[in-house]
């Protein structure tokens, strides 16, 4: 949330009370329950948890307050001044104890949620029980069940064991009104519900449907929720006892959750969601159940080799589990050796153009910063790039030149500040789920959601208003939303004459863009544009996130300049409630941004070619550097692929875990590309589509066996700290990397534990001076999250940005006029089709982790496409039935799945599966500016029929399940 702005709010007020004879102060708004716990006073509580909306239906809570005749629900009875309680008197004692006989009472005899050697709060002996929270309090209230009571115990449900995930036994369930409130109320996903009355009253998912039919998500706040093992992680019924647990940061999303691993047997058994700031304890079902990818028997364990004569097949499907056929095991020095040598080889050779390194945005921040030093000053160039040029570089391209920052000016959860959320080009409850339901919590409190995007996805369910827009109209959309706010009189002018420059041509240039003339292009009516523009303006506070629906064009540049003049144009950024946010999608797209893995950039956005950061980085790093920007990501593959004589061509790679060949577009070019270099280095941790073409195959760590800093969507650094060892003779990255660049001539030492990790975080910090010069390592060992910009160790960090001025040379928004431009491709007569590409809910990015979490890939086994209902009558189809996708570049066959959120004429594909891979199809044109490419827009023809390619030999979920 956002940090306190008024003292009141950093000094809650008071109130004095008695709590069992002592007076005590309770803060203003607090309720007995949590009052008495910070005074050391426990009190039984069945029905609530911090974090839930206190519903005091249990009653093993109650008090006695003097003066009143019945015992009251601590858990949602607030302290008023005077008030006089006895949280432990005879008669408050008893009720308790009743309570909790009652529940236990009506236990089966073998419970699920073992307590055993489980210290409670406050105690020195453990807890023995079979049914988690209710047999704690049981224990220590001295309950044991009255063999009468036992006899009438009530008849026992029948389990319902039907999700992937999670096992229901409602003969552990108390009815407390945990799972419901966590599903309807915090996710907001209203799968939970509380049927039929009295004795007949029983918890069930949709309408009484099993769990693994229902409408379910699997976030597992049910789970984390329930007190007593009713709802259990199917990972975890029996014993909670765990070897260890450790705090760390969930490696999907942009979100930035922070979890801990719970480890036994040196496995994660399963996963918790931690108080984080981005989080508050919530996950998703890939935070939650996608862990086990780490311990897949197809991790690489040994470095490889390829064998000589084998060629490099870009056509040839790899085998993940047969790479035998193509590698040899070697040792670590070889494979080193081999790799380092080559690589300098081929620069001393052909020049420094001729080496090229991809990072990871899934890795941490320090191995993102070594990985773009060693590239800079051991290959001697700037051709460095990672993920974010297939996400948001038209993005941050944008913001760097309006606003002068290329990060989010207000964090996620800053809706619940906002009258009016304004979510386009993404579709965040399968891209940031957690993200997601601070959006949906909001709008139960009454904020407006306005969704802009082609296809109606989820959140349309509690939108305001839905402008379902003609894809690759957002320029003429948003055009005329500008043009309505300033015909309309609705323009902030103080906003706009103190803090914002070149109004009169943003001004002139929207004239022609009146919601009259763009309706019949963007297919909105008029009316609704003029509605949701006089909204926006008008609101106390506005937001816009948006995804790659807005970056991932030819124009994305120009799409996020226009989302630039509406917020400015308003008044709507620079304050609590409002202001741009581009939601990042992998775990750390915005730390390795950050840290300088972009071809442009150095550390914190600093030119290349800007004479002074370029000084200051030679000195820093104490070599020269190379003054031109390098290749971006697109940009290295056609110059793989260029002539002998261009001194230019790239020969040699270091790509450190990230898979270009499924996640660039036009893949038959991009993997030939792959194919013909002279050595490609790999390091990852499963033989992957791109270490299937390799020469060297460096095995490495996944996230959770290391630590370091990841920075996520909201701007905060987060640090992760290692559960696990790595498996066989896999190294951690950050050891690879130094290992690398010591054979390659540079004299790198750094020292500490987790191979000198805090040390290089330090050196990163100084290169980021201006960024997170106040967040130290050991700050960052203390609070685990801090928000920068942060410039002291006394600074608690900006959630907020902008407020005052903007980090640009005039310290003003440079507003920037866009006009139409269409998509590099439009559908024909031929190709009369539009293909949109995305991720969905339970994969992430290129699948090579999610498809191999078992829970993950049980949830989506196979590719499927999706379609509207009227599309699919047209071409005689009906759901499961077989398609075949082609555009001018590739074509896949894949199952067709109805889907009526997407816009006739249009088919969505999800681009993690091999053997369906969408950026086979997709189109290489890039946005100038943002040198991004256009994959959210191409033209293909939709055919019925083909012949899928088999499933990708990942080894975990079925492959032959239905598309629904």
């Amino acid at each position: 949330m956002n940090a306190p702005a008024k003292l009141n709010e950093l000094m809650p007020q008071t109130v004095e009370f008695t709590l069992d004879g002592r007076a005590v102060q309770a803060f203003e708004g607090e309720s007995i329950l949590q009052a008495a716990q910070r005074h050391g006073v426990e009190i039984p509580r069945l029905c609530y948890k911090e974090g839930l909306r206190p519903d005091g239906n249990c009653r093993s809570c109650v008090v006695e307050v003097k003066g009143e005749r019945v015992l009251a629900p601590s858990c949602c009875r607030n302290v008023t001044a005077g008030m006089e309680v006895e949280a432990n008197s005879e008669r408050a004692l008893k009720s308790q104890r009743m309570v909790v006989e009652m529940l236990l009472s009506d236990m089966p005899e073998a419970g699920y949620k073992w307590n055993d050697g489980q210290m409670a709060p406050g105690e020195r002996t453990p807890a023995v029980g079979q049914h988690g929270e209710l047999s704690d309090w049981a224990q220590r209230l001295g309950v044991e069940v009255r063999p009468a009571l036992a006899a009438l115990r009530r008849e026992q449900p029948a389990p319902d064991v039907s999700h992937p995930a999670m096992a229901v036994n409602l003969d552990a369930c108390i009815q407390c009104n945990r799972c419901v409130r966590a599903c309807r109320e915090e996710q907001v996903n209203d799968v939970i519900g509380y049927a039929m009355r009295g004795a007949d009253s029983k918890i069930v998912f949709d309408l009484d449907d099993p769990m693994g039919d229902s409408t379910c998500v699997a976030c597992g706040e049910c789970v984390q929720a329930c007190p007593t093992g009713a709802l259990m992680p199917k990972t975890q019924i029996g014993s909670q006892q765990v070897d260890r647990k450790v705090d760390s940061v969930c490696p999907f999303c942009g979100v930035g959750c922070l979890i801990t691993y719970n480890v036994k047997d040196e496995k994660i058994v399963s996963v918790d969601g931690r108080d984080g700031p981005a989080n508050h304890g919530r996950l998703c079902v890939k935070g939650r159940f996608g862990f086990d990818y780490a311990h897949h028997p197809q991790r690489l364990t040994v470095p490889l080799i390829r064998k000589p004569g084998v060629p490099k097949d870009f056509s040839d499907a790899p085998r993940p589990g047969d790479w035998q056929d193509a590698f040899r095991e070697a040792s670590w020095e070889e494979a080193l050796a081999f790799a380092a040598g080559k690589l300098k080889d081929l620069r001393d050779t052909h020049g420094n153009k001729a080496l090229a390194g991809f990072g990871s945005a899934k890795g941490s921040n320090e191995e993102a910063y070594l990985f773009q030093k060693l590239v800079r000053t051991g290959f001697r160039s700037n051709n460095v790039d990672h993920c974010t040029r297939l996400c948001h570089a038209s993005s941050v391209a944008a913001l760097l030149e309006g606003v002068g920052s290329g990060a989010v000016s207000n964090q996620v959860n800053d809706v619940e500040h906002a009258e009016l959320i304004f979510v386009i080009g993404s579709n965040p409850t399968a891209n940031h789920p957690v993200a997601a339901t601070w959006m949906k919590n909001a709008a139960k409190r009454g904020a407006k959601i306005v969704l802009a995007d082609p296809r109606i996805t989820d959140i349309g369910r509690h939108a305001w208003r839905t402008l379902q827009f003609k894809a690759d109209t957002d320029v003429a959309m948003l055009n005329a939303l500008i043009h309505v706010v300033i015909e309309e009189g609705l323009v902030d002018e103080a906003f706009v004459r103190d803090r914002a420059s070149n109004f009169e041509a943003l001004r002139e240039n929207v004239k022609g863009y009146s919601p009259e003339a763009m309706a019949p292009i963007c297919g909105i009516p008029a009316e609704t544009l003029r509605e949701v523009a006089r909204a926006f303006a008008t609101a106390k506070g506005a937001m816009v996130l948006w995804g790659m629906g807005i970056s991932q064009h030819v124009h994305g540049t120009d799409n996020a300049r226009c989302l630039i003049a509406l917020v400015t144009v308003t008044g709507q950024i620079g304050k609590p409630g409002s202001g741009l946010h581009p939601l990042r999608g992998q775990n750390n797209v915005q730390g390795a941004s950050d840290a300088g893995l972009i071809p442009m950039m150095f550390p914190n956005y600093q030119r290349v070619d800007e004479p002074g950061a370029h000084a200051w980085f030679e000195n820093f790093w104490g070599v020269p550097l190379d003054e031109k920007p390098g290749y971006t990501v697109v940009e290295i593959m056609h110059k793989a692929l260029a002539p002998d004589d261009d001194p230019h061509k790239i020969r040699g790679m270091y790509i450190m875990g990230e898979n270009p060949a499924m996640s660039d577009p036009d893949l038959n070019h991009a993997r030939h590309a792959l194919g013909s270099l002279e050595h490609l280095v790999v390091q990852d941790i499963f033989m992957t589509e791109t270490a299937w073409l390799a020469d060297v195959v460096l095995p490495a760590s996944a996230w959770p066996e290391k630590t370091g800093t990841v920075s996520n969507t909201d701007r905060m650094v987060q640090l992760g700290k290692r559960a696990l060892n790595p498996p066989g003779d896999a190294k951690p990255d950050l050891w690879i990397v130094q290992q690398i660049a010591q054979r390659m001539g540079l004299p790198w030492n750094y020292e500490g534990e987790e191979c000198g990790v805090a040390a290089v975080y330090d050196e990163m910090r100084q290169a980021m001076h201006a960024a997170i010069s106040g967040i130290s390592w050991e700050r960052l060992q203390r609070e685990s999250s801090v928000t920068y910009p942060c410039l002291s160790e006394e600074d608690p960090g900006q959630p907020t940005v902008f407020i005052d001025t903007f980090p640009t040379a005039d310290g003003r928004v440079k507003l920037v006029p866009a006009d139409i431009i269409p998509a590099d491709e439009r559908p024909d007569a031929q190709y009369p089709f539009v293909l949109i590409t995305g991720r969905q809910l339970e994969h992430w990015h290129t699948g090579s982790m999610t498809r191999r979490a078992t829970v993950l890939d049980a949830l989506e086994p196979m590719a499927t496409a999706s379609m509207n209902q009227g599309d699919l009558d047209a071409l005689g189809l009906q759901a499961g039935d077989v398609i075949t996708i082609r555009s001018r570049r590739g074509e896949v066959a894949i199952h067709v799945r109805r889907d009526d959120g997407t816009p006739a004429g249009a088919v969505f594909v999800p681009f993690a599966y091999y053997e369906a891979a969408a950026n086979l199809m997709t189109n290489a044109a890039l946005d100038p500016m943002g040198k991004i490419p256009e994959f959210k827009y191409c033209a293909v023809q939709v055919l019925p029929g083909g012949a899928p390619v088999p499933a990708a030999d990942y080894g975990t979920g079925a492959v032959n399940a239905v598309a629904h």
